[in-house]
């Protein structure tokens, strides 16, 4: 494919992988007699230049299983500003930029239920890459879902190098780590980026990290949603959401690639709990 047929192609299956994602989310809600939908605010980014830089569309949903739950897709362009243009890979030199991607982050009623965080992209600088991951971030650990997640998710990794997993593992653990609290954000997952040594061959890979998600998060949710839960618990999950808190305002890539984009604001910060405590 041509580079434009190729950001298209990106683009549309990061929208297609949003609609599955929320009418999963959406069908669990049914289950647990919550009639929840997501709503979705489109947003249109102007470039620095004064130019049209292309958008997104937030999705929110709060309901009675997921508290809070985002899933984004953005498809942007333009010219990276100053200094952050040496931060990117291949922008040093040329700083225009386009950007395609999803991201979800859900926060969960039940203590029992593990938040997540998702997130797959496309850039192209004067290079082209895709990079993304999954982690799962529970406030009371169960090693069943621990272990099933990273199976599901070191099967899709198999299936392209043997090598993706053991890598994309010990990346995520390195970088979901929150160095002043001296404690991982949660269970880890994956993590890669500047994944450019084939096109359709890191394509599918990464259509393959947003199917394990879809496969695997489900239906450790349902396994959990109807858990009873203690007001201890509840305790120990707003104070754990404050160390997720503080990682993605502090740390996170992404958070900081929207804001120094111009992003909008509200899509950007999704990721934040709708509750959390600080002792």
């Amino acid at each position: 494919m041509l580079p434009d047929e190729q950001k298209n192609t990106a683009r549309t299956w990061f929208e297609s992988l949003r609609d599955r994602i929320c009418a999963e989310f959406e069908a669990i809600e049914r289950e647990a007699g919550s009639d929840a939908s997501f709503e979705y605010l489109p947003w249109d980014r102007i470039d620095p230049s004064g130019e049209p830089g292309g958008g997104g569309v937030r999705g929110l949903m709060k309901g009675k299983v997921f508290e809070k739950v985002g899933v984004n897709v953005s498809t942007v362009s333009g010219t990276f500003e100053g200094d952050f243009a040496r931060t990117i890979h291949g922008a040093g030199e040329d700083p225009k930029f386009f950007a395609t991607g999803i991201s979800l982050v859900a926060h969960m009623a039940n203590p029992h239920v593990p938040a997540v965080h998702m997130n797959t992209r496309h850039l192209v600088t004067t290079k082209s890459w895709f990079g993304g991951g999954a982690d799962l971030n529970p406030p009371l650990p169960y090693a069943e879902d621990t272990d099933e997640f990273h199976a599901v998710l070191k099967e899709a990794c198999d299936r392209h190098d043997p090598e993706h997993y053991p890598r994309f593992k010990q990346w995520a653990d390195e970088y979901f780590y929150i160095p002043h609290r001296q404690t991982h954000r949660g269970v880890g997952g994956i993590f890669y980026d500047h994944l450019e040594s084939d096109w359709d061959r890191d394509f599918a890979f990464t259509q393959d990290v947003g199917r394990a998600f879809l496969d695997v998060f489900p239906r450790i949710v349902r396994r959990r949603m109807g858990m009873p839960f203690t007001a201890e618990d509840r305790a120990q999950q707003l104070e754990w959401r404050g160390r997720y808190a503080e990682f993605n305002l502090v740390y996170d890539r992404g958070t900081l690639f929207g804001l120094k984009t111009g992003g909008n604001i509200d899509a950007i910060l999704m990721s934040l709990p709708p509750l959390a405590t600080w002792s």
